[in-house]
């Protein structure tokens, strides 16, 4: 009996026209290019247009990604989208999707609520899913629209986060010794308080009050995020590349979740890896959440950065705190 590898035969992104500079924000919020540049390595950030849906851009990213693929949305009998700013509370973002992209009414659709980590859960849940015989072909999408539950007012957390979307076909073959190699995922469930929205879900509904108070925004500790992130990621990366018996140096590419430049450069120092090993986009989109790291995996293979035979590491954190790792060979 042959293996079934899971494959990624195809990639997508989508970023919204407009593009938010640091020296615009300085005129909505006390802060300056240089303090958000110092501090996280952003420089610009794409906001969604009125009326412009978290469905609306994944569809896009999508499109592109079955389009990269050769397939049709039909041909799609497995949709997982990685999301925290769905249109709505109620239904899932992918119901949405699927209607909007034409899918066939017997695909499986559902969200995963995994913050910033949310595409590499999603990766990993899809290529279960397809190695259980029962699906054939999943899109796998992250797609955020943060401008919606940003405070911008807030100029330690406005400052970093933008709006987008990638996503990934997933297929199975009988080619040894490509595909998805193997994921880690994990969550330090104790610090949920560090980054979260502290109202408006059934424990703590939403009133007049909070409301007014702004506690449906994102609130965020951020020295202490910023150390348990690097802490998070270099462990996921680590504890992976040990799992499958590989070094650092065999890594021909990381591609780690946008979030900061100095958590990049951080990661790149404990795995003892140049930075020129990292795909870096942070200063162009900011931290997109779930998106971040479809989008750079897009835009690094479109780019020429992976190539035939080359192992890329994916490693991400997010709100809960969660984590996540997964390595492919191409």
């Amino acid at each position: 009996m042959v293996t079934q590898s899971t494959v990624i035969l195809g990639t997508g992104s989508y970023t919204p026209e407009r593009i938010l500079t640091n020296e615009e924000l300085s005129k909505m919020v006390e802060t300056s290019d240089e303090w958000i540049r110092t501090r996280s390595g952003i420089k610009e950030r794409r906001i969604a247009a009125p009326g412009e849906s978290t469905s609306d851009m994944a569809v896009h990213a999508a499109r592109a990604a079955l389009t990269d693929a050769g397939l049709l949305a039909s041909d799609i009998d497995l949709l997982v989208v990685a999301t925290i700013t769905p249109d709505l509370p109620l239904p899932a973002a992918a119901c949405i999707i699927q209607h909007k992209l034409g899918m066939r009414t017997n695909a499986a659709c559902f969200d995963i609520n995994a913050a910033c980590s949310g595409f590499i859960y999603g990766i990993d849940t899809a290529c279960a899913m397809l190695t259980s015989g029962r699906y054939h072909k999943a899109l796998v999408i992250g797609a955020e629209k943060l401008s919606a539950i940003v405070d911008w007012k807030e100029r330690t957390t406005c400052v970093l986060f933008g709006d987008g979307a990638g996503a990934v076909v997933i297929g199975c073959s009988d080619q040894p010794n490509i595909g998805l190699i193997g994921s880690r995922l994990g969550a330090y469930g104790e610090s949920v308080d560090l980054l979260c929205i502290p109202k408006g879900g059934s424990d703590s509904p939403a009133t007049p009050e909070s409301i007014a108070a702004g506690d449906h925004f994102m609130r965020m500790k951020g020295k202490e995020v910023f150390k348990l992130a690097v802490r998070a990621m270099d462990e996921a990366a680590r504890d992976i590349l040990e799992q499958y018996s590989l070094h650092a140096d065999q890594i021909s590419l990381v591609i780690p979740h946008q979030a900061n430049l100095r958590i990049i450069e951080a990661i790149s120092k404990y795995l003892e890896l140049p930075m020129d090993r990292f795909f870096v986009n942070v200063d162009r989109y900011g931290n997109t959440s779930a998106a971040s790291v479809p989008i750079a995996l897009d835009e690094a293979r479109k780019s020429g950065r992976i190539k035939p035979g080359d192992i890329t590491l994916l490693v991400a954190f997010g709100a809960g705190l969660t984590y996540g790792s997964a390595l492919i060979r191409w």
